[in-house]
């Protein structure tokens, strides 16, 4: 069933704010997904802040023309059924989502994506980021990298002063 012109402009007047407002954009192919996985799917990105959207590509591709960062990407390869995955909150945050589903839904094809400087991103480098430990992860590595040198000066002088009171 065809969409009216109002609801179409509609649809590109959301998308372009999601877009505008996302740090990341990652797009794949979903064929093959039951209604339930998809389900799943947009209950993990919802948890990570991440809003999935499936509409068509001629959408999105006006939405982009609307932002001076993506006027000149790239736009080929959106082609077929896509689903999008916009993330807001962290920089990688919507390639971790689709890069995990995509691990244990084979039907899942991650294509590709672009960042909010309008670069194209392949599907190497999607799956590459989506991997990358969170910033939250990454502070405690660090957190625990210093401690473990402050927690073995002092496990050294518990043990001398032991020592020392023998």
């Amino acid at each position: 069933m065809a969409i009216s012109k109002d609801k179409k402009n509609t649809l590109v007047a959301d998308l372009t704010e999601l877009l505008k407002d996302s740090k990341m954009v990652v797009y794949a192919k979903y064929q093959g997904l039951t209604v339930k996985e998809l389900e799943e799917l947009r209950r993990s990105a919802r948890e990570a802040g991440v809003k999935i959207k499936v509409v068509k590509n001629r959408l999105v591709k006006v939405a982009m023309k609307e932002i001076a960062a993506y006027k000149d990407t790239d736009a080929s390869n959106l082609t077929g059924q896509l689903l999008y995955a916009m993330g807001t909150d962290e920089d990688f945050d919507a390639a971790k989502v689709l890069t995990k589903f995509a691990k244990t839904h084979a039907q899942m094809e991650l294509i590709g994506g672009f960042n909010a400087e309008g670069e194209n991103l392949s599907t190497d480098e999607v799956k590459t980021l989506g991997s990358l430990p969170t910033k939250n992860e990454l502070i405690a590595q660090v957190v625990d990298t210093l401690l473990s040198g402050i927690n073995g000066v002092v496990s050294g002088l518990e043990k001398h002063a032991e020592e020392a009171t023998k």
